[in-house]
């Protein structure tokens, strides 16, 4: 009996080791009249995750296994990014587009109720899409991403987040391109991965795999053209002050976690700052040893706090 009983666990361990594990689909789709390359895992309630510049689907390689066990959880590169379609002219990358893309991204696959996850660029799409369309959202989640009318203010009235934000009008610039993908895009790898590159937060794997998404023709550019559409940037030297933005009608009707890596460099913390009077019900988790790309530093923690605010 017991030779027959330790036959029985050594199989059930065979199975278990050969069972296949959740597997990521590559799908295109045609929606707001472009193609949109997106990665699909898992069955159940839509949980859709954007990323930002100058990243693309795989930024959320941590996530989509994890949440793929009990939600269908999809990850589409942006319009611009890597796989999806790139189309010619900044006003295309206007972000009612972006927006857009997303709403008919998620009527494609057939939902009418989602979350949505969003960082950096990614956030900002996501932060305008909960004020433009609540009714789509059952919550939404931020990572290193302000408000728009919060960095707004951050932009026109703080001069550290002013001086922090001088890339954005380097990204704009016509020199951009040709500057950034210098020596094998030598200046992305350094800027994004250099620090997870030294650290082991990120792979050689990871980088070919970026510098991958990058080469393809035209993405570079479809990246730069979201700061480009969206005129984004501090003051240029010498301009006159910017008029304050428009706030009315800002205000997120969503239950809403802003997840914030405190060491960002490039969005300084004063972007937390008055948040709540843009989002009623807001929840806010600040990583204290957490940079921009806290995403990659501590995927579970990351995925600790969204799954305690989903639940």
């Amino acid at each position: 009996m017991g030779y027959r009983i330790a036959l029985l666990l050594i199989f059930t361990a065979c199975c278990a080791l050969s069972a296949p594990r959740q597997t990521e689909k590559h799908e295109y789709a045609e929606v707001n009249g472009i193609r949109i390359h997106y990665v699909t895992a898992g069955k159940g309630p839509l949980i859709v995750f954007l990323h930002g510049f100058p990243e693309f689907w795989y930024e959320w390689k941590s996530q989509l296994p994890e949440f793929a066990r009990d939600y269908r959880a999809v990850a589409p590169d942006m319009r611009g990014y890597n796989l999806s379609e790139k189309p010619a002219g900044v006003d295309a990358y206007q972000m009612q587009n972006l927006v857009e893309d997303v709403r008919a991204l998620a009527a494609h696959l057939g939902y009418k109720k989602f979350i949505l996850v969003g960082h950096d660029w990614g956030g900002g799409v996501a932060w305008s899409f909960a004020i433009a369309h609540p009714e789509y959202l059952e919550k939404l989640i931020i990572i290193n991403c302000p408000h728009p009318a919060i960095l707004a203010r951050e932009l026109a009235e703080n001069p550290a987040q002013q001086k922090a934000s001088q890339y954005m009008l380097f990204f704009r610039s016509p020199q951009a391109e040709q500057t950034l993908s210098a020596n094998n895009y030598a200046g992305l790898v350094d800027g994004v991965l250099g620090d997870g590159l030294k650290s082991g937060v990120f792979t050689e794997a990871d980088k070919q795999a970026y510098i991958q998404a990058w080469s393809q023709p035209g993405a570079l550019t479809g990246g730069l053209n979201y700061y480009r559409a969206a005129n984004l940037g501090p003051p240029a030297p010498g301009a006159p002050k910017a008029p304050v933005a428009d706030t009315d009608g800002m205000v997120v009707k969503v239950p809403t976690l802003v997840i914030w890596g405190e060491k960002d460099t490039a969005l300084l913390t004063g972007n937390l700052d008055g948040m709540d009077k843009f989002v009623p019900n807001l929840t806010i988790k600040r990583i204290p040893d957490g940079s921009h790309w806290v995403i990659h530093e501590k995927p579970e923690l990351v995925n600790g706090y969204i799954r305690d605010f989903i639940r």
